[in-house]
């Protein structure tokens, strides 16, 4: 069971949803609670992670120490009731939580998000209390964690061409297939799969399951060598006539789209605090060089040049942030929020891009070694304009929700 210190704060009172969502302007405007939380995570990254971020990336480390502690402070599930061991927070705090933690090493950031809001998530929201029991309470601590699989190596953004299949075999259901790029596929204990059990009803016939691992019949691919976020794995899930209780179904038969879309949009604000930890980063390391750096006589933040940079990396960061609070504020009031979980994940993963790249140019050479941190912020920010539906996907989701509007 996790300490669960953060989960202390919320008995101190202060609801999120007593001051607005235009009262969200800065942390200062928030309750007591979340300022304590930010307060606390913030100090757990600077002395837990930003000293090894470096060292995890290069040597493809899993940080099983780190997230065992963010276990124990309650960060591996932030949303979950307490009744099931998690911190019972709401998602801003998650938020708030997830961007601190990328802005001290972005792929403990993703580890805990996909935890948090693609695995727990699901269950917490679809899965009946037996499977909640078996599948969430041992995943808050840190001790587990959990993985997602919907993406496959023919379709990825198309969710509703699910080649996986799933067929009623007596109790159980036979999975066949493969699912791609997940992440936290090789430490995972469980995983929410979802596969095609009525091929006739195209979206409608894809059902959801709860599949622990190790399993009979689900093998791993390859770990990933990939550009960023290196200490998290990526790898394939490989199903081979694997057996799957029928009671571990999540929902109903053919409510897997459902279930996808539904994750996809709480996912997108973890993955838009993820990018904005890393935009955070890559900006204090931007302005840490330039004020010791000198050029001319004096330090390079005196340059016109180097303002301008500074001014708009700075806005594009904060403007992604209030984006991604206000999605959060959303969904916490239970209010409509796929159109603005959309636009902050992507306005804050094109930041994540742009600051990070923006950084690089004010360190110059420096900026292109590994010596300093920001190639690794740049590395790792470009992810997050890909995975949970890329910068192209977010556009057509935004502008679907504005047709509808408009009754288009």
């Amino acid at each position: 069971m996790a300490l669960n210190v953060i989960g202390a704060f919320a008995r101190k009172g202060g609801s999120l949803s007593q001051i607005g969502v235009r009262n969200i302007a800065s942390l200062a405007s928030l309750p007591e609670t979340h300022q304590m939380l930010y307060k606390t995570v913030r100090d757990f990254a600077e002395a837990e992670l930003k000293p090894y971020a470096a060292k995890f990336d290069k040597e493809h480390l899993y940080p099983k120490e780190q997230i065992q502690k963010m276990g124990e402070l309650g960060l591996m599930a932030v949303e979950v009731p307490e009744e099931f061991g998690g911190t019972g927070l709401d998602y801003l705090a998650y938020a708030i939580a997830t961007e601190e933690i990328s802005r001290g090493c972005a792929s403990a950031g993703v580890i805990m998000s996909v935890n948090n809001s693609l695995y727990l998530g699901p269950i917490l929201k679809f899965g009946n209390q037996k499977q909640k029991e078996q599948f969430i309470t041992p995943f808050t601590s840190g001790s587990k964690i959990g993985c997602f699989a919907l993406s496959e190596p023919g379709n990825g953004s198309d969710a509703g061409a699910a080649s996986t299949t799933a067929v009623a075999k007596g109790d159980n259901y036979i999975i066949n297939g493969t699912k791609a790029w997940i992440t936290n596929g090789y430490e995972s204990e469980a995983t929410v799969v979802f596969a095609t059990t009525d091929k006739s009803k195209k979206h409608k016939g894809i059902s959801a399951f709860i599949v622990p691992k190790p399993s009979p019949g689900l093998s791993l691919g390859k770990k990933e060598d990939k550009m960023g976020i290196r200490a998290s794995s990526t790898c394939s899930l490989i199903f081979e006539d694997s057996s799957v209780p029928k009671e571990n179904l999540l929902g109903e038969p053919g409510m897997g789209f459902k279930i996808a879309m539904m994750t996809l949009d709480s996912g997108r604000i973890g993955i838009a605090s993820q990018a904005l930890g890393i935009a955070q980063a890559a900006l204090d390391c931007a302005v840490e060089y330039a004020s010791k750096r000198e050029a001319f006589g004096a330090p390079i933040t005196k340059l016109q040049a180097i303002q301008h940079k500074i001014a708009n990396m700075s806005m594009q960061l904060e403007a992604a942030r209030l984006l991604t609070w206000r999605a959060a504020y959303l969904k916490d009031c239970k209010k409509p929020f796929t159109k603005e979980a959309a636009m902050a994940k992507l306005a804050a993963s094109e930041a994540a891009t742009f600051v990070s790249h923006q950084a690089i140019q004010i360190l110059g050479g420096m900026g292109y070694v590994s010596d300093m941190p920001a190639e690794r912020h740049y590395r790792d920010a470009r992810i997050t304009e890909i995975y949970e539906g890329t910068s192209e996907i977010q556009r057509l989701v935004i502008a679907a929700n504005i047709y509808k509007e408009y009754g288009l």
